[in-house]
Order: structure tokens, then C-alpha cells, then sequence
């Protein structure tokens, strides 16, 4: 954002999402929601709702979201329709582009996500252990990039079944991939990157979360008790979420006073990272199957496909 030239020398980003839209997609988008509540999609209109009936018309618009495929395209694909717009104004540009072309070579950069990025979200549907092999090649078909995307996952990961296939797509093209493109969009242009893994599994839930999407919010700030958390971490956070908390939130204040979060940064070719775990490591970065799958991929801005 060139509005904000000289308010940062340092950025932390965790789970970067890919979705980003255009002007039209979220005009169009907007206008679905305020069409439930039997107004135009302005501020004006909007302004007289009471707070509270607003996302509940979201909510409408989102439990019928398949509807509107046709329209929105990947944006229809997710349970969470909102995302930045590209208005060439404020935003000219995509993340990955602007990085790019050299926009934050002068700002340090700290990013990573969680290794099951998509099982919570896949909890809050109602599809954990339940994706049927129609759903995962639905998917696969839609999010995977190139023609063969989908080939190439079955064949990267042969003993995969309907759950972990659907569960990767949507990992990779929601969050993974974008974060560590950006890492490599920064490092290409000259910048300074770190990339970091969370692969420490949520004890909430019986553990069935795996290391999820959000999972790193309650460690990074030492949120570790309450009813929020607790369904990540568990009722009374272990010894083992509290030194791992504390690694975690050890990094990101070095990170930001110093510019050095404890491990080498990232280049492509090493690709070194931080994982995140009981026993942290720095290793090469884990997910390479998905880094093979997605290299050539560029994350383009979303459009709106229907009229």
C-alpha cells in the first residue's frame, strides 16, 4: 500500500490467504448480502441496520453459497466470502505482485502458517472425517492449479484418501501456498524473509484438529486459558503449550525489536524454515510436494466470472 510508505520496517504475516478480489467480484458480493436485508448495497442503507443483523445476513448468503458459483467463482469456494479488494487505489496491487516488484525490499518479513490450515474449517462444516471421494475430486478439480493439478496430487500423495486430498487442496490454496509465496516474492526481489511451520497438533477436540488454521493466535499472544482457546489448547494449557507459547512469542519480540527471529532466513535454495513443534527444528521446507505442485502457480487476483 503506497499509503503507507514509512509506517513499517518490519511485518509479521501468519497464514497469508490467497483470495483477494476485484472491485467487481466484491461489489457483486456485497450486493448479495444487502439484498437480504431488502437494501442497496451502499453506506448509506447499510448504516441504518441494526450491527448485530448484518453478519446474520452473511450468514444467509453463505449457507446457500454453492448458488453462486457460476458467478463468483473460488470465491464461492470458501465458507468465508470476504477478502481484501484490489481497487488499483489503496491496493494497486496483489500482495505476491507488489513483493514482487520490490515494494517491501526494505521491510523484514516474518511469515508462515499452520500444517492443517483447512481442518477446522473443515470442523465447522461438518465434513471432518466425512469428505466423500466426490467432494475431494470436486475440489481438486476446482482449486488445484494447472490442467493437471489434480493428477498431480493424486500422484504426489497416492495414499491419500477423499479427507487428507480435500484437506491439502484447500491448505494449499488458501493458506500454505500463499505464505510461502509471498516468502519467496520478498526473497526474489532482494528482500529479507523467515518462514515458519506450526506443526504442533491441537490437544482440543480430542486432538482431531490437527494443527489448525488460528491455532497459532492463542500461542504467539499467551492466550492459553479461557472458553476461546480452550477449544484449541485444551481446558489448562499443558507444559508443553506453555514453553511452546513462550518459544513462539520469544521469536516474534526478537523479530520485532531486532530483525531476527532465531533462525537463518529463507532463500530459494536452501529453504530453510521454522517449525514449530514440541521439538522445534529448522529443516527445509516440509510441505515440498505442495511447493512442486504449486511453484508455477501465480496467485491472480479474483474476478467476477457471471453476470
Amino acid at each position: 500500500m503506497p499509503r503507507a510508505a514509512g509506517l513499517f520496517r518490519r511485518a509479521v504475516a501468519q497464514s497469508v490467504p490467497g483470495p483477494f478480489f476485484t472491485t467487481e467480484l466484491a461489489a457483486d458480493i456485497a450486493a448479495a448480502f444487502a439484498a437480504e436485508l431488502g437494501l442497496r448495497p451502499t453506506a448509506a442503507d447499510l448504516s441504518t441496520v441494526e450491527p448485530a443483523l448484518l453478519p446474520a445476513a452473511g450468514d444467509e448468503v453463505i449457507a446457500k453459497i454453492g448458488q453462486w458459483a457460476e458467478r463468483w467463482g473460488h470465491a464461492a469456494q470458501t465458507s468465508i466470502p470476504f477478502a481484501p479488494v484490489v481497487d488499483g487505489d489503496v491496493l494497486p496491487a496483489t500482495p505476491w505482485q507488489a513483493l514482487a516488484d520490490g515494494a517491501g525490499r526494505d521491510i523484514e518479513l516474518l511469515v508462515g502458517h499452520t500444517r492443517d490450515e483447512q481442518r477446522l474449517l473443515t470442523a465447522l462444516n461438518g465434513l471432518l472425517g466425512q469428505v466423500t471421494p466426490e467432494q475431494a475430486a470436486t475440489a481438486l478439480e476446482v482449486l488445484a492449479p494447472g490442467p493437471d493439478g489434480a493428477r498431480r496430487y493424486r500422484d504426489s500423495f497416492p495414499d491419500a484418501g477423499p479427507d487428507e486430498l480435500y484437506e491439502l487442496v484447500n491448505s494449499d490454496w488458501l493458506f500454505r501456498m500463499p505464505s510461502l509465496h509471498l516468502a519467496h516474492a520478498q526473497t526474489t526481489a532482494g528482500g529479507r524473509a523467515y518462514v515458519y511451520e506450526l506443526t504442533w497438533p491441537a490437544p482440543g477436540m480430542g486432538g482431531a484438529l490437527g494443527a489448525c488454521h488460528g491455532l497459532d493466535v492463542p500461542l504467539v499472544f499467551g492466550n492459553l486459558s479461557g472458553s476461546g482457546p480452550a477449544m484449541l489448547i485444551g481446558e489448562g494449557p499443558s507444559a508443553e503449550a506453555e514453553a511452546l507459547s513462550s518459544r513462539m512469542r520469544a521469536a516474534w519480540t526478537a523479530f520485532a525489536a531486532h530483525g531476527d527471529p532465531g533462525w537463518p532466513a529463507y532463500d530459494t535454495g536452501q529453504r530453510l524454515v521454522q517449525v514449530f513443534d514440541a521439538r522445534p527444528t529448522v529443516t527445509a521446507y516440509p510441505e515440498e510436494a505442495s511447493r512442486l505442485i504449486w511453484q508455477d502457480h501465480t496467485f491472480s487476483v479474483l474476478p467476477l466470472i457471471g453476470r
